[in-house]
């Protein structure tokens, strides 16, 4: 039907904008390139690109083909690597992460990996673990750090240790030394995650009581947010203890001690990956990510 070299060729030719620059990297005439594509056309009886003005465009049949093509150049690649460099990685990783990561081990992970397979190149990806569950599916990443709830069905699903949740204020408030009350708190605005994720929920339904005043939730998906508008004093905020800890943050936050009631359950991470696609570089930073899981700073 076609050849990995139909496939790269077209990737060529998306990269560098037009067919005449894919003819130089392959030291054909630009007719000889066109040709070629009009056969592959031809024998997938579709039509890879939209030929009506100058500019080089997929149709949307062609859009999928690439999409679905650049999967098994992906597998090959991968095969090629493992049959040739077993243990040994090289090329593009893409990793995506929840925003929790980041500002717990993503550096220290990264630092290891980088001294571990330096041919590597790292894509970060940054998003809501809803959103990274799609994107793994959809092969877009080759291996993500989410909530175990967001994990999508086939994925290998490595748990990490617990995240702790803690309340805290800015460092210049005072709210005394006794553990606050629910309706303590609902008496501030409530800086947290954002809406739809388990921080969020748990916060709502902690002050679902009807004889408690419902407090102003706040929600954003940038914990760094979160973590100024607390600093800032706009509100008390619910953020990763660990995040709080890291020496990196220089804006004055404090914890604030509650009760039992207000007790928030902990984050639980996992490393997901796809085996048959990328069992050895799930591997990798499954070890990588343990060396620094939850290390004291």
């Amino acid at each position: 039907m076609f050849e990995f070299k139909d496939i790269d060729i077209l990737q060529d030719i998306i990269k560098a904008g037009g067919f005449r620059a894919a003819a130089q990297k392959y030291n054909l005439s630009q007719s000889a390139i066109s040709a070629r594509v009009s056969a592959l056309e031809k024998k997938l009886g579709i039509k890879l690109f939209d030929r009506s003005n100058r500019q080089v465009r997929l149709t949307a049949a062609g859009l999928r083909f690439v999409e679905e093509a650049q999967r098994l150049s992906r597998a090959r690649d991968r095969i090629w690597q493992e049959l040739t460099h077993p243990g040994e990685l090289s090329g593009t990783v893409r990793i995506g992460v929840a925003e929790t990561i980041v500002h717990t081990l993503l550096t220290d992970m990264l630092n290891k990996l980088k001294d571990d397979f330096p041919k590597v190149r790292f894509e970060l990806s940054v998003d809501t673990s809803g959103q990274l569950s799609k994107t793994l599916e959809d092969d877009e990443i080759d291996v993500a750090i989410m909530l175990r709830e967001s994990v999508p069905q086939g994925a290998v699903a490595a748990p990490l240790k617990p995240v702790e949740l803690g309340w805290y204020c800015a460092e210049t408030m005072e709210l005394g030394e006794a553990p606050l009350s629910l309706s303590d708190l609902a008496g501030h605005a409530i800086v947290t995650f954002p809406k739809g994720t388990p921080p969020f929920r748990e916060v709502e339904s902690i002050f679902a009581a009807p004889d408690i005043s419902q407090p102003t939730l706040h929600g954003s998906a940038s914990l760094s947010t979160v973590q100024h508008l607390v600093a800032g004093g706009f509100g008390i905020g619910v953020l990763p203890s660990l995040m709080v800890k890291n020496a990196v943050w220089d804006e004055h936050v404090k914890p604030i001690p509650v009760c039992e009631e207000a007790t928030l359950t902990a984050l639980h991470f996992v490393i997901a990956y796809y085996p048959e696609r990328n069992r050895v570089i799930g591997a990798a930073v499954q070890d990588a990510a343990r060396l620094f899981d939850q290390t004291d700073r």
